[in-house]
């Protein structure tokens, strides 16, 4: 997980860090679709949230931003 990541998660109050963390876990089923902007990466839909995250391995992902709906886009990878 990218400092980012760690970073925002360790701002949310535990609810919400608790569901985003299970969907982080719960990967490759969730709202997942290809990020058009970076060959590689995926988009992981949870509420008001999105995880960027790219495969390192058949078993193993990297998240590279957890981040608000409206702001991850912006900020990119």
């Amino acid at each position: 997980m990218s400092k980012q990541a760690e970073k925002f998660l360790k701002s949310m109050d535990d609810k919400t860090k608790q569901r985003i963390i299970k969907a982080i876990k719960n990967i490759p089923q969730g709202d997942i679709s290809p990020y058009k902007a970076i060959k590689g990466y995926y988009r992981l839909r949870t509420g008001n949230h999105r995880v960027l995250y790219e495969w390192v391995s058949n078993e193993q992902i990297l998240v590279a931003v957890v981040e608000f709906r409206g702001n991850v886009y912006k900020k990119g990878v």
